[in-house]
């Protein structure tokens, strides 16, 4: 090589050097960027893998397991207008494929299989998981308690749904409340209930707290998926039920293995409905698409409210008319019992459990200041 090549040569080398540093690094970026993507379209991030990367136009594919039977009225189509709107509120960036209960996971384990990453979502109702928090119960139904109005003003305004997200955060979990059924029936029974004694020895499908009270009375209280309670009670499996309400129940066919239809719904006064989605799949979202859950689930709230209202009285009518169902209320007497039982078992689960207690202490004040109004407002106009 010649001095003059030489030179040109070393002359040369910072320059590709520096071309070869730029593709090097434009190679990592381009490495760690589709990672991200990857990981994006996962749904989570990991630890390690720093923030998440938010790509303009990205598209996420969801599925949601329920607790509910496939297009089941009220609680099945919800589930599904729910992600419906998901996917149109979205423009498309959010879909969702629904697995009704049994179809992926059985229903009582739909919180396990949203914790765990099977599924990203999951559509419920928090008493379904007291074996995994007896708190999460406040949440659907206290006996007693608060209506589908004042749950709904205790979860967006009086302090719930902040203790809800700290409950559910030890379990990786996000929740929204996305339906409810208003007041409930107290039950379908082959006997009549005169007395607090004819609940003694009986089986009576019942979640939640009103379950605890139950058993306090005397009876047993499995905790049975909706898809199976019929074949339980036309089999003798158990000797009495509760669900929802007339439309539901109707739906359900009750009529057809029990006499009786009591109320009104002590246990469940204004039963509210859950999302839970996974927490590491909620994070990985833009800001735009949590909002849309979040707005999504609060129309859910109202429309689920509406319908049970709407269906409700037509429903008792040809259950009462057409089906000779014999429609019973439960005796004062027999209410003030369990009323009283009621305060002492959510007392107690509230002493026992100190997410429980802080919850309970948060619902007790919304509750005190709710009724009041309600006195004078929806009793006062009724």
């Amino acid at each position: 090589m010649t001095g003059k090549e030489q030179k040109e040569s070393k002359s040369d080398r910072p320059t590709n050097r520096k071309a070869f540093l730029k593709k090097a690094g434009l190679a990592a970026t381009s490495t760690m960027l589709g990672a991200s993507l990857l990981e994006c379209r996962r749904g989570g991030s990991s630890a390690s893998s720093g923030p998440v990367i938010h790509v303009p136009g990205q598209t996420f594919e969801w599925k949601m397991v329920t607790t509910w039977p496939r297009d089941f009225p009220a609680l099945g189509t919800g589930a599904n207008q729910l992600a419906q709107n998901l996917e149109t509120m979205s423009g498309g960036r959010l879909r969702v494929k629904i697995f009704a209960a049994g179809e992926m996971v059985p229903a009582l384990e739909v919180f396990d299989a949203v914790h765990n990453g099977t599924a990203e979502i999951g559509h419920g109702a928090a008493y379904y998981w007291k074996g995994k928090t007896e708190a999460a119960q406040f949440f659907a139904a206290v006996p007693f308690g608060l209506n589908a109005q004042e749950m709904n003003g205790w979860i967006h305004y009086g302090g719930g749904q902040e203790l809800w997200d700290e409950l559910y955060a030890d379990f990786g979990l996000k929740p929204f409340a996305t339906g409810n059924t208003g007041v409930q029936m107290g039950g379908w029974f082959n006997k009549e209930i005169n007395t607090l004694s004819d609940f003694q020895g009986l089986i009576m499908r019942m979640p939640g707290l009103g379950g605890e009270v139950l058993r306090q009375v005397g009876a047993a209280a499995p905790n049975i998926p909706g898809g199976e309670i019929f074949q339980s009670l036309q089999s003798g499996a158990i000797d009495a039920t509760e669900w929802v309400g007339p439309f539901n129940d109707l739906a359900f066919g009750f009529y057809k293995a029990a006499r009786y239809y009591y109320w009104p719904g002590w246990h469940e006064p204004g039963t509210a409905l859950e999302l839970i989605v996974n927490r590491r799949a909620f994070e990985a979202l833009p800001d735009d698409l949590k909002q849309v859950i979040q707005s999504a689930c609060k129309a859910a709230y109202t429309d689920m409210l509406g319908e049970f209202t709407a269906r409700n009285n037509l429903a008792l009518e040809t259950l009462v008319l057409k089906h000779k169902v014999q429609l019973r209320k439960f005796s004062d007497e027999i209410l003030r019992k369990l009323g009283t039982i009621s305060q002492d078992v959510v007392a107690d689960i509230a002493r026992r459990d100190p997410a429980a207690g802080k919850i309970y202490e948060s619902y007790l004040k919304f509750r005190s200041q709710a009724v009041e109004w309600s006195r004078i407002g929806e009793e006062g106009f009724s």
